[in-house]
Protein backbone atom coordinates (compact mmCIF):
# COMPACT_ATOMS: atom_id res chain seq x y z
CA UNK A 1 0.00 0.00 0.00
CA UNK A 2 1.28 3.18 -1.06
CA UNK A 3 1.16 6.49 1.19
CA UNK A 4 0.36 10.23 0.16
CA UNK A 5 3.32 12.33 -0.74
CA UNK A 6 4.07 14.67 1.65
CA UNK A 7 6.06 17.61 -0.11
CA UNK A 8 7.16 18.55 2.83
CA UNK A 9 8.38 15.33 4.33
CA UNK A 10 10.09 14.96 0.19
CA UNK A 11 12.21 18.10 0.48
CA UNK A 12 13.45 17.66 4.25
CA UNK A 13 14.50 13.98 2.84
CA UNK A 14 16.31 15.75 -0.32
CA UNK A 15 17.78 18.33 1.61
CA UNK A 16 19.28 16.08 3.83
CA UNK A 17 20.89 13.38 1.53
CA UNK A 18 22.02 16.08 -0.84
CA UNK A 19 23.11 19.05 1.46
CA UNK A 20 21.20 21.27 -0.94
CA UNK A 21 19.10 23.97 0.78
CA UNK A 22 15.26 23.25 0.59
CA UNK A 23 14.24 26.09 -1.35
CA UNK A 24 16.95 24.79 -4.51
CA UNK A 25 15.40 21.06 -3.90
CA UNK A 26 11.63 23.05 -4.62
CA UNK A 27 12.99 24.93 -7.14
CA UNK A 28 14.33 21.71 -9.18
CA UNK A 29 11.50 19.78 -8.49
CA UNK A 30 9.08 22.27 -10.04
CA UNK A 31 11.22 22.56 -13.35
CA UNK A 32 10.76 18.77 -12.84
CA UNK A 33 7.30 18.57 -12.76
CA UNK A 34 7.31 21.21 -15.47
CA UNK A 35 8.99 18.89 -17.59
CA UNK A 36 6.81 15.82 -16.62
CA UNK A 37 3.49 18.07 -18.17
CA UNK A 38 4.98 18.88 -21.37
CA UNK A 39 6.38 15.41 -21.77
CA UNK A 40 4.44 13.12 -24.66
CA UNK A 41 2.19 10.41 -23.29
CA UNK A 42 2.59 6.84 -24.78
CA UNK A 43 -0.07 4.10 -25.73
CA UNK A 44 -0.40 3.66 -21.55
CA UNK A 45 -0.93 6.93 -20.94
CA UNK A 46 2.72 7.16 -19.20
CA UNK A 47 5.53 9.71 -19.85
CA UNK A 48 8.45 8.88 -20.51
CA UNK A 49 10.97 10.32 -18.97
CA UNK A 50 15.56 10.32 -20.15
CA UNK A 51 17.14 11.40 -17.33
CA UNK A 52 20.05 12.99 -19.08
CA UNK A 53 17.36 15.17 -21.27
CA UNK A 54 15.69 16.34 -17.65
CA UNK A 55 18.62 17.15 -16.39
CA UNK A 56 19.63 19.37 -19.24
CA UNK A 57 16.12 20.95 -19.25
CA UNK A 58 17.00 22.10 -15.54
CA UNK A 59 20.32 23.41 -15.90
CA UNK A 60 18.81 25.64 -18.56
CA UNK A 61 16.83 27.22 -16.41
CA UNK A 62 17.79 30.50 -15.60
CA UNK A 63 16.89 30.13 -11.74
CA UNK A 64 18.86 27.35 -11.19
CA UNK A 65 22.16 27.76 -9.58
CA UNK A 66 23.05 24.14 -9.31
CA UNK A 67 26.13 22.16 -11.12
CA UNK A 68 24.26 18.95 -12.73
CA UNK A 69 26.20 16.44 -10.17
CA UNK A 70 23.62 18.22 -7.33
CA UNK A 71 20.29 18.43 -9.90
CA UNK A 72 20.89 14.13 -10.45
CA UNK A 73 21.52 14.00 -6.31
CA UNK A 74 17.98 15.56 -6.06
CA UNK A 75 16.59 13.63 -8.88
CA UNK A 76 17.99 10.17 -7.08
CA UNK A 77 16.97 10.72 -3.68
CA UNK A 78 13.44 12.25 -5.06
CA UNK A 79 13.25 8.50 -6.56
CA UNK A 80 14.60 6.78 -3.46
CA UNK A 81 11.68 8.65 -1.24
CA UNK A 82 9.03 7.87 -3.71
CA UNK A 83 10.55 4.28 -4.04
CA UNK A 84 10.87 3.66 -0.32
CA UNK A 85 7.15 5.14 0.11
CA UNK A 86 5.74 2.64 -2.86
CA UNK A 87 5.10 5.61 -5.29
CA UNK A 88 7.18 5.01 -7.88
CA UNK A 89 9.56 2.48 -9.38
CA UNK A 90 11.46 1.95 -12.48
CA UNK A 91 10.16 0.05 -15.25
CA UNK A 92 12.59 -2.93 -16.91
Amino acid sequence: MSEPLNEQELVQFIAGRTNVEAQSVRLVLKHEQAFINNGKENAKGEVEIDSDELVDYILSRSDVKLDELQVESILDSEMEYLMDKGLAGYED
